[in-house]
């Protein structure tokens, strides 16, 4: 069934606004979003104190209501109700984009199902602003958002990106992004253009740019304060035929033989072949490492 939404034709309810607030420097507020968090009845916002701020910086008056991960069940209904009886709402997140890595498509998905419409508003994204700035290819890229905190997810995530061609682009915490950049080097090659980009738009913004095993030198030498974006470039052609013919492997053998298979099929000692497999399962070394020895 198709649906149609004439977004600024008169509507009998209330209208859904999502706008984007800024990842760091206040002066990439729009006049349009200033605007409408000005005109309308209520402010759904991922953080009310946080918003707060925002909202005394341009005299901004409207009243708040919360929408976050922890209250979403109850708190949904209630807005599409407020907008069904004609309030219009705005959305925000704590920065950047609603739903992007953050609160917010629930609303939207309740909100379309009931007719109610749903106007975006351009603005501030943390991804994209560091992808035009990397000097990676922003042709095609792959956004992921926050990654997994867990190492072996991480891993299995970055097996299942290896063959992308495509710039990833990742969220990562700085308490965690040298282990982060380690468990990228697990599976992605070590001459893989890495970008780290933090405290975008803010006073101490600053890019590292350089291949992977370089990144991974410098984040031990320094200290790596704020939020951070973590782009890589596409999949190099020799990480591309090396997992095409890692894929050939027949899946019925064991680990152990799985590693003995591609001993004798690839010549390589059994450390470059563990290696290999690992990256081929989504799992560490050390832990094919110990099935291979009993460990």
């Amino acid at each position: 069934m198709i649906h149609q939404q004439k977004s600024f034709e008169s509507h009998s309810v209330g209208t859904l606004y999502l706008v984007p607030t800024p990842i760091g420097n206040l002066e990439d507020m729009t006049y349009r979003a200033v605007h409408i968090l000005q005109s309308v009845d209520i402010i759904a916002s991922e953080d009310t104190r946080h918003t707060q701020k925002l909202l005394n910086h341009f005299s901004i008056h409207t009243p708040q209501k919360s929408l976050h991960e922890h209250n979403v069940l109850e708190r949904v209904p209630q807005l599409v109700e407020l907008l069904q009886k004609g309030a219009n709402i705005a959305q925000v997140s704590d920065a950047g984009m609603p739903s992007i890595s953050d609160p917010g498509h629930e609303l939207v998905q309740a909100c379309i199902a009931q007719g109610i419409p749903v106007v975006s508003l351009p603005g501030a994204s943390a991804g994209l602003t560091a992808l035009i700035a990397s000097g990676l290819s922003p042709k095609q890229f792959y956004f992921h958002g926050f990654l997994p905190r867990k190492k072996q997810e991480q891993v299995a995530l970055f097996q299942h990106l290896l063959i992308k061609e495509e710039t990833l682009i990742f969220y990562e915490s700085p308490f965690r992004i040298k282990k982060t950049l380690h468990a990228m080097a697990e599976v992605f090659h070590h001459k893989r253009q890495v970008v780290l980009c933090r405290e975008l738009t803010k006073r101490h913004e600053e890019y590292i740019r350089g291949h992977l095993s370089d990144l991974i030198e410098w984040a031990e030498t320094h200290e790596i304060k704020g939020e951070c974006c973590v782009l890589v470039s596409g999949c190099l052609p020799e990480e591309k035929q090396d997992n095409l013919d890692t894929q050939k492997m027949p899946e019925y053998l064991s680990i152990i033989d799985q590693v003995a298979w591609v001993m004798e099929k690839e010549q390589l000692s059994q450390k470059d072949a563990i290696k290999k497999v690992a990256k081929y399962l989504g799992k560490t070394k050390q832990d094919i490492y110990k099935i291979v020895h009993g460990g």
